[in-house]
């Protein structure tokens, strides 16, 4: 049986969802308390996501994370609390992989760290799901090269491959970014099962506080490239960052949803998810 959490035309989204950064104890259970409700009443797999370091802030002096240990502590208590929740988070470095592994049930590669070999590999190597952030400089096209170092990695260890590629958003001039609905139909066509990343596509590289020392963002475009991307019918799921306060985080305050906009956006988004996989079939007939 066919036991992988990433799977391509699913009969119910995955959902990557929580805090950008692991702040507290406090606010991943808040969090995850609401998320993990929605997941029964609406119908979807929940992962909780929440980043033990920002490795790439743009300031030096900007807060980075409580660290692996203490993260990877603060999630074994979820799971102890939410029997079979899911949780993920980002790895930064090889050495790091083999220790988030043992809690960890999703090892996500981040953007800009797509293209390093080593880390797709080791990932992949733990037997954990690993998903895979498409980079804002690489062509939709060009993930066809993740998706061969990841089969290859799984196929030496015999393995089977459980993985997806996440969009969010594409370089577009300077500080601003981009969604290309068209490329999630094709990393849909490359074979992956694709997420879409809400909130990061919302981000403004660089572009806030006094002297761009921090990443600025619009949140109010949040349903609008939610809706869009869902009406591709190309989607196998969503990634949302989710916070008690947005205003207060400590990492992507600008483009994080409370958690009263979370729900809203799920409920719309969830109906109409299930109705665009129906009608994809004949897409074909247009090329």
């Amino acid at each position: 049986m066919n036991t992988a959490l990433f799977k391509r035309q699913p009969t119910k989204p995955v959902v990557i969802a929580g805090p950008c950064m692991a702040e507290s104890y406090e606010l991943l259970e808040t969090v995850c308390t609401q998320l993990h409700g929605l997941s029964k009443e609406l119908d979807f797999d929940l992962v909780f996501k929440a980043s033990f370091d920002k490795a790439n802030r743009t300031s030096i002096n900007s807060y980075r994370g409580p660290g692996l240990e203490q993260t990877c502590r603060w999630f074994s208590q979820l799971k102890d609390k939410f029997p079979g929740l899911k949780v993920l988070t980002d790895v930064h470095e090889t050495a790091q992989v083999s220790q988030a592994a043992e809690v960890i049930d999703v090892l996500q590669i981040p953007a800009f760290l797509c293209r390093q070999t080593d880390l797709v590999v080791a990932a992949v190597k733990t037997g954990r799901a690993v998903n895979v952030k498409k980079g804002q400089f690489l062509a939709p096209e060009n993930a066809q090269h993740i998706i061969s170092k990841v089969l290859a990695a799984a196929e030496e260890d015999q393995l089977t491959p459980d993985f997806a590629l996440t969009e969010r958003g594409a370089t577009f001039g300077y500080g601003n970014l981009v969604v290309d609905m068209r490329g999630l139909k094709v990393m849909s066509d490359l074979g992956a099962p694709v997420i879409f990343d809400i909130t990061h596509s919302l981000q403004l590289p660089a572009a806030g506080g006094s002297s761009g020392e921090i990443s600025g963002g619009l949140r109010g475009f949040a349903p609008v490239l939610a809706r869009a991307a869902t009406a591709t019918g190309y989607l196998d799921g969503f990634f949302l960052e989710v916070h008690t306060d947005p205003s207060k985080a400590k990492s992507d305050a600008a483009t994080q949803l409370s958690q009263k906009q979370a729900d809203l956006l799920l409920r719309q988004l969830l109906p109409l998810w299930k109705h665009m996989r129906t009608v994809t079939a004949h897409d074909g007939e247009f090329f």
